[in-house]
């Protein structure tokens, strides 16, 4: 999904609207996952709005790597391009925004259609709460009891969240840290039980904490 060690995306669907010489547009965002479900989200919001002048969108996905926009009838480089300028000013990725304009009456111009559709993708963006995912590191680690009551504080100490526990002849943890905490926390835990427990890596994964 990312390269990177974190990733900003939407939280949900939101929509947010405003009124420009009479043309009134209202900005859709939503998280998505792939190009696809983009296109479904835009379906969607192409048949509530069916009676709408236009319905432009642009979806970001994959870090840039998965892009795309429409303009929908308005001149080229007016509505889309904005959308999707947009996005990628806010920093945002996996998110589809759509952009439906009621026709008022009065021409906005270019430079005026341009400013709308980007001011209704920005509004939308914001509506549907900006947020950033983390990406983590899992770990499974197996140990006897008297080292469990040990090992606790340090998880806490290096910020693991505790996935589950399992007390059986011996304890199992299934934690998760941020990405590069691991290297300070391994060697801590092996000085406890004198080399004798190390966590087992089992993925990785985005949270939003």
């Amino acid at each position: 999904m990312n390269d990177k060690n974190y990733y900003t995306t939407v939280e949900h669907e939101a929509s947010a609207e405003f009124e420009e010489r009479r043309s009134v547009f209202i900005g859709y965002a939503a998280p998505v996952s792939s190009a696809e479900e983009a296109m479904e989200f835009v379906k969607k919001i192409k048949k509530e709005n069916s009676d709408a002048t236009h319905n432009v969108y642009a979806y970001h996905l994959e870090g840039g790597r998965v892009a795309k926009y429409s303009d929908d009838g308005e001149p080229q480089g007016t509505a889309g391009m904005p959308v999707l300028d947009t996005i990628r000013k806010s920093e945002v990725d996996g998110v589809c925004v759509v952009v439906t304009r009621y026709f008022g009456g009065i021409l906005l111009g270019a430079g005026g259609l341009v400013r709308a559709y980007a001011h209704a993708a920005k509004i939308a963006l914001e509506a549907a709460n900006i947020i950033t995912y983390e990406k983590y590191e899992v770990f499974t680690l197996r140990c006897g009891y008297s080292e469990y009551q040990k090992y606790l504080p340090v998880l806490s100490a290096a910020g693991a969240v505790i996935d589950d526990t399992v007390f059986e002849a011996d304890v199992k943890v299934v934690f998760a840290i941020k990405h590069g905490v691991a290297e300070g926390l391994l060697p801590k835990i092996s000085e406890i039980s004198f080399g004798k427990y190390l966590p087992v890596k089992d993925g990785e994964r985005f949270d939003y904490r």
